[in-house]
This record gives C-alpha cells, structure tokens and sequence, in this order.
C-alpha cells in the first residue's frame, strides 16, 4: 500500500475515533483541527521529499553498491552553459545524465545535439517546469511527459524512460501520469543546492561530506558556479578512487524505449 493511502487511512481513523467518544464526553473541537494539521503537515512533508516514496516509488541511488560508483545529473539545461559542463566532463572522461526542460531543447537544439553526441544520458524534466506543476491534473502531466518525450525523441530517436518532477516534489496526480506514461521517477541523494548558493566551497564542501557508494548528486548546469564545483568534484573523486558512471549502470535500469 503506498504510503500516502496508508496515512489517509490512519488519520480518517482517528477523527473517526474522535467523532464516536465525543457522543459519549465532550471533545474541543481543537482536537480534530490537530489531528487535520498533523495529517497535512505529513502530506506535505512527503510530497516535497522525493525519497519518501511518498506518492510513487523513486530511485535515488543505489544502496546495494558496495564499490566506490556513483551517478551525477544535471537539471534544468539545455544550456549556455552546459557547453562549458561538456568540457570539463569531456576532459575527465566523465557520462552524466541530463534532465531537460522541452522548452530549453526547443530553444538550444544545438546544445541539446551535443550532448547526445558525447553519449551522455538525456532525460525528462518536463516541458515548462512551471512553478505551478505540483498542482497539475493528471491529464496535464501526462501532456507535459509526453511534449517533451517527443522532441527528445525526434533528435535521440527513442523515448527517454528516466523522470524527474519540478523541484522534486511528487503527488497524486504524478503518480497517476505515470502509470500512463511508465517512465521511472529519478530523485538524488546529494543535493548541491548549487542552484541556490552561490559560494563555491560551500556547495563543494556539502556534496563531498554526503558522497557514498551508489549515490545520485543533483546538480545545474544553467549556472556559472557548477562549472567550478564540477571540476573539483571530479578531481576529489579520482583522488578518493571513486568511479563516475551513467546512471542507467549504477541503478541497473533501461534509461531508453527499445
């Protein structure tokens, strides 16, 4: 039973509860509004963390790998500045995986080109990646996988299987768009936040402190900093012997319709 069913069951029991004994002694109606705030608070708390697994199951690394293997993604391109990410992935004979924006590809096709022809794994992000996606119907959703299914298809020549929701944020409706559409849903386990901060070190320093075996880092390549930060990371793990492998390999899932 998925986690958010299970949850809605155990609340509704209670104020169930609490409806049957305030026949028999007098309950404030303070005691439903806590128990309704606690069940929002859980259903907020487990739609805005991908790993829950709240509404649907993700991947968000692989905690059966025992050697030193991890996976790094890059969100939001295509890019300006995913031309300078290629470089120094190019120059450490680094595969990453790409969660594109259909409407980026539509405006760098070039770009979006480029990293297919380096054998990088290019994935879904949405069309839009608009601020209002968590509150999308299903059959919205499914339009937005499906729109930008097509234009990566139509350069890549097959359909991308890998997703990823808008700030990672799931809910009812994503689920249920994806058992329409049967892509897989990829989360992270080490968040940069290279998108928000703009110290380096920092976003260095809080990736390295989390990297372990199996892990998946988010990262952007729509911004100056991950430039750097890419480049210091790769040079860390070559030190610490980690290996950077495609994302497909290190969760051991097709990332591509046959």
């Amino acid at each position: 039973m998925l986690k958010h069913q299970l949850t809605a069951i155990v609340f509704i029991s209670i104020l169930l509860l609490l409806k049957i004994i305030s026949f028999f002694i007098v309950i404030e109606i303070s005691y439903f509004i806590l128990v309704a705030a606690l069940w929002l608070a859980v259903v907020l708390w487990g739609s805005s963390f991908i790993s829950s697994n709240y509404h649907v199951k993700s991947y968000c690394s692989n905690p059966l790998e025992t050697e030193k293997k991890i996976a790094i993604t890059f969100d939001d391109g295509p890019n300006p500045n995913t031309l300078l990410i290629l470089e120094v992935l190019k120059k450490h004979n680094v595969k990453a995986a790409f969660f594109c924006i259909g409407k980026n590809i539509e405006k760098y096709p070039e770009i979006f080109e480029q990293v297919i022809s380096e054998n990088h794994i290019v994935a879904n992000h949405s069309y839009g990646h608009s601020s209002l996606f968590d509150f999308f119907r299903k059959s919205q959703v499914i339009d937005e996988l499906n729109k930008t299914d097509a234009i990566i298809a139509k350069v890549l020549g097959k359909k991308p299987l890998f997703f990823r929701p808008p700030y990672g944020v799931t809910t009812p409706s994503i689920r249920r768009a994806l058992e329409v559409t049967k892509h897989k849903l990829i989360g992270w386990n080490v968040r940069s936040l290279d998108g928000i901060i703009k110290n380096e070190k920092i976003i260095f320093n809080r990736i390295i402190k989390r990297v372990k075996p199996g892990a998946i880092i988010l990262m952007h390549d729509t911004t100056f900093e991950s430039v750097s930060v890419l480049e210091q990371l790769l040079l860390f793990l070559e030190k610490n012997n980690y290996k950077v492998v495609a994302i497909d390999q290190l969760l051991n899932l097709k990332a591509y319709e046959n």
